[in-house]
């Protein structure tokens, strides 16, 4: 079974400037002891129609982990205004939160987000060019992030059987974008579900 299971995951300053930085009160359990540390992730789709403008915002390592439940802050850098598409800094796109052990990434959390320019703008014209960014705001949906558990080994015993761990939660998010693919994984084999979660944990 998997060693490290997710709690739960809160997005702090949410909604925020699409220039302020990310941040993510994560709530995790470790059931055994871990000889390494966790490598958690942050990752912001620049683009749905091609992946080059992915960009990680932040990667750090988390160790050594104690046994019980443990919380943390994860905070990133907004992203890189230069490796966007002009066309798709507004809009609908997605964040990642990724966690790996060993260099195998085991949980994947997507949240949908939303980047809006704040003051009124002509719809034919569109807004003004450049765009003011200090004038964007970032709204990540913060209710139902897209959880994918993915298989890995933890020990050294190369026969070991691996499990994923279940978490409850309702809901979900249809449909197969790129998004949606991205949430999920690109190798696949993950197993996702939507877990429910407070803007800020209380």
């Amino acid at each position: 079974m998997a060693l490290v299971n997710v709690v739960n995951m809160a997005v702090l300053d949410n909604p925020a400037s699409f220039l302020s930085p990310f941040s993510f009160e994560i709530t995790f359990e470790c059931l055994q002891p871990l000889s390494d540390d966790l490598e958690w992730k942050v990752l912001y789709v620049g683009s749905a129609e091609d992946t080059s403008h992915d960009q990680v915002l932040d990667e750090i390592l988390v160790g050594p982990i104690p046994v019980g439940i443990n919380k943390f802050v994860l905070q990133a850098d907004a992203p890189d205004i230069s490796q966007i598409p002009e066309g798709d800094i507004l809009g609908v796109t997605v964040v990642l939160v990724t966690c790996s052990y060993r260099e195998k990434e085991f949980v994947r959390v997507g949240y949908y987000v939303n980047n809006e320019y704040t003051e009124e703008y002509d719809e034919e014209v569109g807004p003004p060019k450049p765009l003011d960014m200090s004038k964007v705001r970032r709204s990540v949906l913060a209710e139902k992030p897209r959880v994918t558990r993915f298989p890995i080994q933890w020990g050294d015993n190369k026969d070991e059987e691996i499990e994923n761990v279940q978490q409850n939660g309702q809901g979900g998010m249809e449909g197969q974008s790129m998004e949606e693919a991205k949430m999920a994984g690109a190798n696949g084999g993950g197993e996702t579900d939507s877990m429910m979660v407070d803007a800020v944990m209380e």
